[in-house]
C-alpha cells in the first residue's frame, strides 16, 4: 500500500517519513494533553505564614497590659488602672483582623493586584509598629496619656505609669513580620498560584486560556514549532471564550507540509 492509499502524504524533503492529512488534525493529536500537565505555579506560602503570625501577635499583644498607672485623689484609696492593648492604642485588634483576612485576599488575587495588596499590607504594618515603638523608646507624655486613657478625675494625681516591654515587642515582631510579608506580595512573579480553578471566575478563567493559547500561538511563529502544550482545562476554556486553539496549527500545517498534489503524484507513481 502506497503512503497516498494510506490517508497520508509523504515528506516533501524525499526523506519518507509521512506527514498527517490537515483534514484528520484534532485537538488530541495536536496536543497530547493527556500526558503533559501544567506546570506548577509557586505559592506564596512564606507571605502567608507572615501575615498568620503578624495576625496572632498583634491580637495577643491587645490582650497584654502594655501600661500600668497608678493614682490617688486624696479622698479614697489609692487606685491602680492597668491598661492593655486596644486601650492604649485602640486600632490594635482591627488591625490584627485585617491581617487575617488579607491572608484570604492573598489566595483570591494575583499579578499586579497581589502586589497593589502587598503594598496596602506594608502601610498596615508601618501603622501598627508606631505605638509599640513610641513606648519603647518612652516617646510622648506617657503618665498623661495614661490618666485620660484611665478615666482619672480632675483631682487625681497620677503617682507612677509603668510599662511593659513584653507586650510592645511582640506587636513589633507582628508589625515586621506583616511589613516583611507585603514586601515579598510586592516582588513576587506575575504566574504564581491562587485558589484552586473550581473557584475561579469563569470571566476571568476564560480570559486567562485566550492569553495563553495567544502566547502559544505567537511562540510558535516565531520558532516555526509549538513551544508548550496547553492543559484540557486551558483547551475547553479557550474553546468557551470562541477561541479555537487548534485553528492556526491546523492551517500552519496545510500550508507548510502540504506538498503540491501533483508532485505528490507523480512521486508516488
Amino acid at each position: 500500500m502506497t503512503a497516498a492509499e494510506s490517508g497520508g502524504d509523504t515528506d516533501p524533503a524525499g526523506t519518507g517519513a509521512s506527514v498527517p492529512d490537515p483534514d484528520l488534525v484534532t485537538p488530541a493529536t495536536t496536543h497530547p494533553i493527556a500526558d503533559t500537565p501544567e506546570p506548577r505555579r509557586r505559592s506564596p506560602i512564606g507571605p502567608l505564614v507572615l501575615l498568620a503570625f503578624a495576625a496572632v501577635a498583634l491580637w495577643g499583644s491587645s490582650r497584654m497590659t502594655w501600661v500600668t498607672v497608678t493614682s490617688s485623689d486624696g479622698l479614697t484609696e489609692p487606685r491602680t488602672d492597668r491598661l492593655n492593648g486596644g486601650v492604649w492604642f485602640g486600632a490594635l485588634t482591627p488591625l490584627a483582623l485585617v491581617l487575617l483576612a488579607s491572608i484570604a485576599a492573598v489566595l483570591a488575587t494575583r499579578g499586579w493586584l497581589r502586589r497593589a495588596l502587598g503594598v496596602l499590607i506594608a502601610l498596615v504594618a508601618a501603622v501598627a509598629a508606631v505605638p509599640a515603638f513610641a513606648l519603647l523608646t518612652n516617646s510622648g507624655k506617657i503618665a498623661e496619656r495614661a490618666a485620660k486613657l484611665a478615666e482619672l478625675p480632675a483631682r487625681a494625681q497620677v503617682g507612677e505609669a509603668t510599662t511593659s516591654l513584653l507586650p510592645a515587642v511582640l506587636a513589633l515582631l507582628g508589625a515586621l513580620a506583616a511589613f516583611g510579608a507585603g514586601g515579598l506580595l510586592t516582588r513576587m512573579p506575575q504566574e504564581t498560584a491562587r485558589l484552586s480553578g473550581k473557584y475561579d471566575n469563569p470571566a476571568f478563567r476564560r480570559a486567562d486560556a485566550t492569553e495563553q493559547v495567544s502566547k502559544q500561538r505567537a511562540g510558535a511563529s516565531a520558532a516555526g514549532a509549538e513551544q508548550n502544550q496547553l492543559s484540557e482545562r486551558v483547551l475547553w476554556d479557550a474553546l468557551d471564550a470562541g477561541t479555537d486553539p487548534t485553528e492556526d496549527t491546523a492551517n500552519s500545517a496545510g500550508r507548510t507540509d502540504d506538498p503540491d498534489p501533483g508532485e505528490a503524484g507523480g512521486r508516488v507513481r
